[in-house]
This record gives structure tokens, sequence and C-alpha cells, in this order.
């Protein structure tokens, strides 16, 4: 069994960039099946430890959005971690459904194999 070694969380200690966000990759918790990467701000760290729906910042919208809210694809937050310089997430989830707006199990469904695109996975029905 893993140590763990408590100690109090701001997100505010964590290393944002200059718009203010922070890369977070969503992870399978049971398969380690890297599912997706998106942005949070400060307040979208805080509401995913909240509430435990993982909510990330959409740089388009300029919004909140809670992973699944619309489609039902939702990301329950099993784990959160920071990495060691504080200036990247993993969020290790429970996927419903798809994480990609795709329509895939994974964002990362395109490999580059001796110099040529591959798709590993097509949409689910």
């Amino acid at each position: 069994m893993q140590k763990v070694y408590p100690m109090s969380f701001d997100p505010a200690t964590l290393k944002y960039s200059d718009q203010g966000l922070i890369p977070a990759i969503a992870q399978d918790h049971e398969s380690g099946e890297v599912l997706m990467m998106a942005w949070m701000n400060a307040e979208a760290v805080a509401r995913t430890l909240a509430t435990g729906k993982v909510t990330y910042w959409s740089r388009s919208r300029q919004a909140f959005w809670v992973k699944g809210e619309s489609s039902g694809h939702v990301q329950e937050l099993v784990d959160f971690r920071v990495d060691c310089d504080r200036d990247c997430l993993l969020v290790l989830v429970r996927q419903t459904g798809p994480a990609c707006h795709t329509n895939r199990r994974s964002c990362f469904y395109t490999a580059v194999r001796d110099g040529a695109e591959v798709e590993l996975m097509k949409p689910e029905a």
C-alpha cells in the first residue's frame, strides 16, 4: 500500500500559465488509459475537488464546463494529482461513455507510424 503524507492543498499554489490555466490530463483510474487533456483554472480546480465532477475551463467559450454535462459522458473524480513542478495535473476518473467529443473512448486515437497517421479507434456507436 502506498504511504501518504497529508498536507493542506491550496489551488493558488499551482503554477498557472499567463492566461491563468494549467493542463489537466484525464486518465481512466482502472485501465490507466489516457483519455484526454484539457485546461483548468483555479476555480475549475476548486469546483472539481468540491463536487467530484471534473470541471474544465473552455478557452473557446470562456466558460466552465463540467465534463458530460450535456453529453452524459461524465468524468467522476477518483484521485487528483499534482506533478512535481506543480504545473500539470493528473485527474484519475471513472469515465462514463466516450471521453472525446468525436465519440471515441480517448482523444488520443491517432498515432504517427512510419511517417503516416494511423487511426487507432473508430467512434463508438
